[in-house]
């Protein structure tokens, strides 16, 4: 299993540590998270963020554990809290060390008892385990307390006392909480000890720098209700657990400790998160002979499958865009989709997660965003989802030639998307005269605004969507011959020809020396973007082969950084090189300067392409463009993933949830299909337009 591994010399420094935070996740968009040194800096830290909607609508219901030893009389305190001008208790000095390896683990140590602390989550359960290993190396007893911090608040959301109120019952040592007026419930249980309840005391103004620097409400009341309380005999050693199980309703709760039974099978759910993560790796390899094992590629396997989740209590898989916050996007789930499943061989998830954008689609646009609550309806507004749709669909049969699942289950939803793309749909988004796409402003991923007006409107006709636009036009052509409609596949191509001869008229900014940005009916934006290379990445690219190269060389010239493509040129006085402060200053740069990971993915593509895969400059695109990602990046900020972005300037600081989908998926599709050369087993055969037909 890969490791990292935090030793005294970050520990001691509260600023250095508390930078480096880590997350375990459910499978249903719950987690846990918070920093190296148990002490959380965001209010989307916490032992358990259950997802009330999975995978989205998640409330924090645990804040943390805090534990002290007592010798004698003396308390020794192993926890911290920051607040506002203290941290108190200043356990983490006895922190010794923290690593993952699989599941975050704290190492303390204080007088002769040594603690081992281990966070894992059940698989498709709002549940999480903390194990204990505690050896009391002294001549005489001690006793451990643990002391919950509970709550119940959405997680964009923070508590003041009085909140709420939570009634609690205790049998068989399981000891449930409603809350009210807020709805939840929370079960805490210890394998050894007893839960004494000492009355309710309030933790108040607990501080969050993290969020205080985001300019976010960062101050925090929790509930201490009690603790649980286990004797150290002298020279012996104990290992238990606590679980904690949440739920909206009561039942929800309650169904984590009815499927569990026994007290041993909290250990059996151990290794079985150890064994199925220990699985995704040798599987991934399995698939792969010939590929070198690296800790990085490792922790890259397991970082993509902490995306996949369900959508729905009963319903099928989906992809969420980023941790913490993010819910399952419909233009991030997609553009993932390839990177999280079919390089890693997990074709059964990406049909499920096909068939789950094909099912909401509507008016032939698949969903941007999934609402918190089951009852909401999905938000719709994008240009480029349904097309990334469509692309993901490729993908998909170049890596398992299922023609009869896509015929089946997707042609339908294919075909609607773009005869409404033709015709008109929502947003403004139609067909021009010339072929090219016209769609109103906000609907490309620069979708920004401040005081709901758009930083980067990008209205009428952006360089990416004519791009996907065109691509799209060419799966049809292939798919509508494939599946025995002549016809229809020579109007596609017809299309498809008119679109790529408006574009190369239209879109090249001759004394610039690359593609425009947008082009309306009133002007042409020359502004120097990433959005270009997409017109160069894809498998059918719309811009001339002359031109293609032209802009990879001047996207790498004056976009790339150690960790990505920048998302405007510093060149630009609209560029921004670092994103901070409140909502409006960090909303001005997101797509001002602002660099974005998933861009090298596209880049690396487009860049290999025109070096026509030489071993040469393969092994350097890996040195040059992704080593600082794999062999830096991972063991920064979110442990074991990447940042969703970093800074524009130099040193790049991480910035935006520690743990991003196209931010992993990107890359490693990189590196397996590019860097490594380990292309899609039916790629050839289905990137031919004349082969195959009738195969359903």
């Amino acid at each position: 299993m890969p490791y990292i591994y935090f030793g005294p010399e970050t520990l001691s420094s509260f600023d250095d540590a508390s930078r480096h935070e880590w997350i375990v996740t459910n499978g249903l968009g719950g987690y846990a998270s918070s920093t190296i040194l148990n002490v959380n800096t965001r209010k989307f830290h916490g032992l358990l963020f259950a997802a009330f909607n999975p995978p989205v609508n998640r409330h924090l219901l645990l804040s943390k554990l805090d534990e002290e030893v007592w010798i004698g009389k003396e308390r020794y305190p192993l926890s911290s809290n920051q607040f506002k001008d203290v941290i108190y208790p200043e356990g983490y000095r006895e922190l010794r060390g923290f690593e993952i390896s699989p599941f975050p683990t704290f190492y303390y140590q204080t007088s002769e008892v040594y603690l081992r602390k281990e966070v894992f989550m059940p698989h498709l359960r709002n549940a999480v385990v903390i194990r204990y290993d505690v050896f009391n190396g002294l001549d005489e007893s001690a006793t451990l307390r643990i002391y919950p911090l509970i709550n119940i608040r959405h997680f964009y959301e923070t508590t003041k006392k009085g909140d709420f109120q939570a009634s609690r019952e205790e049998e068989r040592g399981k000891i449930l909480f409603e809350f009210f007026p807020k709805r939840g419930s929370l079960i805490l249980s210890s394998t050894t000890g007893s839960f004494i309840d000492d009355g309710d005391v309030w933790i108040e103004r607990i501080y969050f720098r993290r969020d205080d620097l985001r300019g976010e409400s960062c101050l925090d009341d929790c509930l201490q209700p009690g603790f649980f309380d286990a004797n150290l005999n002298p020279k012996s050693k104990i290992v238990f657990y606590i679980s904690a199980s949440g739920g909206a309703e009561k039942e929800e709760a309650l169904s984590f400790y009815s499927e569990l039974g026994r007290e041993e099978a909290l250990e059996e759910l151990y290794f079985k998160e150890v064994n199925r993560r220990k699985k995704l790796i040798k599987d991934f390899y399995r698939e792969r002979r010939g590929v070198k094992c690296e800790d990085w590629l490792n922790w890259l396997i397991l970082s993509a499958d902490s995306f996949i989740v369900l959508r729905g209590k009963a319903g099928r898989k989906s992809i969420i865009a980023g941790y913490h916050w993010f819910e399952d996007w419909g233009r991030d789930a997609l553009i993932s989709l390839p990177g999280l499943t079919l390089v890693t061989g997990r074709f059964a998830d990406a049909r499920e997660i096909l068939l789950t954008f094909a099912e909401y689609s509507k008016d032939g646009l698949v969903p941007s965003r999934f609402p918190d609550e089951a009852s909401g309806t999905p938000e719709y507004n994008s240009v480029d989802s349904s097309l990334w749709f469509l692309n993901a669909v490729l993908q998909y049969l170049k890596y398992t030639g299922d023609l009869r699942f896509v015929y089946k289950n997707l042609w339908d939803t294919m075909q609607d998307i773009t005869e409404h793309y033709i015709h008109g749909t929502m947003f403004g988004i139609r067909m021009d005269d010339d072929g090219l796409l016209l769609h109103g402003p906000r609907l490309t991923w620069m979708d920004a605004s401040v005081n709901g007006v758009p930083v980067t409107p990008r209205e009428g006709k952006a360089v990416e969507i004519q791009a996907l636009w065109y691509n799209s036009l060419k799966i049809m052509e292939i798919l509508s011959f494939k599946f025995g409609s002549g016809s229809q596949s020579e109007n596609y191509r017809s299309l498809a020809y008119r679109v790529k001869k408006s574009f190369n008229e239209k879109f090249w900014f001759f004394s610039g020396g690359y593609l425009y940005d947008v082009v309306d009916a009133y002007e042409k934006d020359s502004s120097f973007r990433p959005n270009q290379i997409i017109a160069a990445y894809l498998d059918f690219p719309v811009a001339e082969s002359s031109q293609r190269k032209k802009v990879v060389e001047m996207v790498l010239r004056k976009l790339l950084t150690p960790y990505g493509l920048r998302s405007l040129a510093s060149d630009d006085p609209r560029y921004i090189g670092a994103y901070s402060g409140g909502f409006s200053n960090r909303d001005r740069a997101y797509h001002n300067g602002t660099v974005w990971a998933w861009l090298i993915g596209p880049f690396i593509t487009s860049f290999l392409r025109i070096k026509g895969y030489d071993a040469y400059w393969r092994r350097f695109a890996f040195e040059r463009f992704l080593r600082p990602l794999f062999c830096v990046e991972l063991f920064r900020a979110g442990l074991g993933s990447l940042s969703e972005i970093f800074d524009g300037d130099p040193p790049h600081s991480p910035r935006g949830c520690i743990s991003q989908a196209w931010s992993i998926a990107e890359p490693l599709r990189a590196y397996i299909e590019d860097i490594l050369f380990i292309r899609p087993l039916h790629e050839r055969e289905v990137l031919e337009i004349r082969s195959g037909g009738n195969k359903c």
